[in-house]
């Protein structure tokens, strides 16, 4: 309590402050560019923002304390609601968690993993087409906005067609799967990809060497590569700045130490490194390895690992997860950044006695003040949509 009043001192001293020239301005939380109801307040001396104060809360979830009052198996449809943009990835940290905690995760058939790789970077992919379409109509370009929500919403009839849900899919169990891929997925799948590659293509070319979108990203909201680590920065926002740090990669986990892909980085291609381009490139590049990565895995899913009459993707799923009282923190690669869940369990219980959840769009955010500091205003939208926030995430 005592630093939340000091903060809470900071903060009213920060306002009592003010210049007679300034003004203070709530951005949000109905602002369509703050990416969900998220508030912002500035200090603006004109056009030029000189303080950014993100106030959060609007759309707490709670999620912590759910998890903490009912089994491991029972949160899984609240981890969906995190990042409700990529709810398979979600899944599949904390369904690793536990089959790592009960010792089985060796144990995880092959053609689950490959399952589990392939509906997360299909997922991956839905995530990042919202960032760069909602991206592209921050700035002004409304045409990359349609044309992302139509390619992603195939993905989404691909993931409702295994799952049977729309966005809150519950579909990666501990210890296995829902249900195995409906016959015919992997042929339609191929399809889909066959059909995306030129779509990404065009996408790429309306953006990516657009004179008016560089002018407004190149060089505008760069962050360090000292500073991104300071502020507990990953995933795109981190590799943006040049750091190739990728938890598929660091921590190769799942069958991901059997798939070929590359990690891309920021480079300083049109301005600095780390700008909101760079950002912005990074999130088109990593679709490019999603893909190659379902590729992979569709290959191995229908020739090593193909589907048998006899198999069960149920078999090894628990009726009751039994631990023995240990802490345990397990992470892995969101489509916004490092994803944790922190455990804390106890004895002769399946229910939890702590749950943490460490979601990236709520560290990622926390550098928004060093962002936004002497900018226009204009560009304040620019950085905040750069960094592709989801607010059920943040708020948790």
């Amino acid at each position: 309590m005592s630093r939340y009043n000091e903060a809470l001192a900071r903060y009213q001293e920060k306002i009592n402050s003010i210049q007679s020239q300034e003004m203070v301005i709530n951005m949000g939380p109905q602002h369509p560019s703050t990416h969900g109801v998220l508030r912002l307040e500035l200090i603006t001396d004109g056009e030029i923002v000189k303080e950014v104060i993100p106030h959060l809360g609007y759309l707490h979830r709670c999620f912590d304390k759910h998890a903490e009052s009912m089994n491991f198996g029972k949160s899984i449809p609240f981890t969906d609601r995190l990042d409700y943009l990529s709810s398979m990835n979600n899944s599949h940290a904390f369904v690793m968690g536990v089959e790592r905690m009960l010792g089985m995760e060796q144990s995880i058939p092959k053609r689950v993993e490959y399952i589990r790789v392939l509906v997360c970077e299909l997922n991956r992919i839905a995530s990042h087409l919202i960032a760069i379409g909602t991206y592209g109509i921050d700035i002004g370009a409304f045409t990359p906005f349609m044309w992302c929500f139509r390619d992603r919403e195939h993905i989404m009839a691909m993931l409702e067609w295994a799952s049977g849900s729309r966005m809150l899919y519950n579909y990666i169990w501990v210890g296995g799967l829902f249900y195995d891929l409906p016959v015919g997925f992997e042929e339609r799948c191929r399809e889909l990809v066959d059909y995306f590659k030129p779509k990404l293509d065009e996408l790429d070319e309306i953006l990516t060497n657009n004179q008016i979108f560089i002018a407004r990203t190149a060089n505008i909201g760069v962050l360090p590569a000292d500073v991104a680590i300071n502020y507990g920065c990953s995933g795109p926002m981190l590799r943006g700045s040049g750091i190739k740090w990728d938890l598929r990669r660091v921590d190769g986990y799942s069958v991901y130490p059997e798939l070929e892909f590359d990690i891309p980085v920021g480079e300083g291609k049109m301005g600095q490194k780390g700008d909101c381009w760079d950002r912005y490139k990074v999130r088109v590049d990593e679709v490019r390895e999603s893909i190659r990565i379902i590729e992979q895995c569709l290959a191995r899913l229908t020739s090593d690992f193909k589907r048998t009459p006899d198999f069960d993707p149920r078999a090894l799923v628990p009726k009751k997860v039994n631990l023995k009282p240990q802490d345990y923190y397990v992470r892995a690669e969101n489509p916004k950044g490092e994803l944790g869940f922190y455990f804390v369990t106890q004895e002769r219980s399946d229910i939890p006695r702590r749950v943490k959840a460490r979601g990236p769009s709520f560290n990622n955010l926390s550098v928004l003040p060093a962002l936004g500091k002497d900018v226009l205003i204009a560009d304040l939208i620019a950085i905040l949509g750069s960094i592709d926030i989801v607010l059920g995430e943040v708020d948790r």
